[in-house]
């Protein structure tokens, strides 16, 4: 593959890489039901299950990494061309908070280059024990400040907008997202602004990932963390069908 075949399927490379035994254990599935097939007890209900299991399998393989390259090589997403717009002004001193591999600081340095910035790796290892994440931080590198998501080490009022984007839904209790959105109103100057970026538990995801999508979290949990941390929800924004944008306000 040339360079430029490479970097355009980045975000697909990355989610079988950090997913591999997922799509492993699929592509057996698939693979076997031609060879096993034959072997089968001549029941017409059990064939059907395991033809349909495979048929599932086969689907979801393909849908989630179609959708992943849209998501993460073709959409606005992974450029940050979105976030001035979604704040509604350049910040001026920003805070991104991520749970492993952080890939939004450069893109945010970038976009920002006369900002002052500081990422927050808030991985936990006691709450995040999904295996998934541990790979990611295999390949973790750069400038990240290991953080307590309860107690983020910046001031009050001290940035003009706090990111969380793509990781916030790895705190699978509620108690764990409610903590570190306080902590983000906390951080955030009265009459700026948070971004949530996140898939939601919606149709269209469970479509792409199948039980997958059971890793992310419905809209009605989300909004009921905003109205928990004293955050109002300024608007709503989509970046494809998949991934929704929440604006989030700090009263002034």
């Amino acid at each position: 593959m040339s360079a430029s075949g490479a970097e355009a399927c980045h975000g697909v490379r990355q989610i079988v890489r950090f997913n591999w035994p997922s799509y492993a254990a699929a592509s057996v599935l698939v693979a076997s039901v031609p060879i096993l097939a034959p072997y089968l007890p001549d029941v017409t209900a059990l064939r059907a299950a395991v033809l349909t299991a495979a048929g599932l399998a086969a689907y979801w393989t393909i849908a989630s990494l179609a959708v992943s390259w849209i998501v993460y090589d073709r959409s606005p997403l992974m450029s940050g061309s979105w976030i001035a717009g979604a704040l509604g002004y350049v910040p001026a001193v920003w805070v991104s908070v991520h749970a492993g591999l952080d890939e939004f600081t450069p893109i945010l340095r970038r976009r920002f280059p006369r900002s002052a910035g500081r990422s927050f790796d808030m991985f936990d290892s006691r709450v995040m024990t999904e295996p998934s994440i541990a790979r990611a931080r295999q390949h973790a590198a750069g400038e990240s400040e290991r953080v307590d998501y309860r107690r983020l080490p910046a001031g009050r009022g001290s940035a003009d907008a706090v990111l969380m984007l793509l990781s916030a839904h790895e705190l699978r209790a509620r108690e764990g997202r409610e903590a570190l959105l306080r902590e983000a109103s906390r951080v955030l100057e009265p009459g700026r602004r948070a971004l949530v970026a996140e898939h939601l538990r919606d149709l269209p995801n469970i479509a792409a990932f199948g039980p997958g999508a059971w890793h992310f979290h419905s809209r009605r949990t989300w909004l009921r963390a905003f109205d928990a941390s004293g955050l109002v929800l300024a608007d709503e924004l989509r970046l494809t069908p998949f991934v929704r944008i929440f604006v989030l306000e700090k009263p002034a």
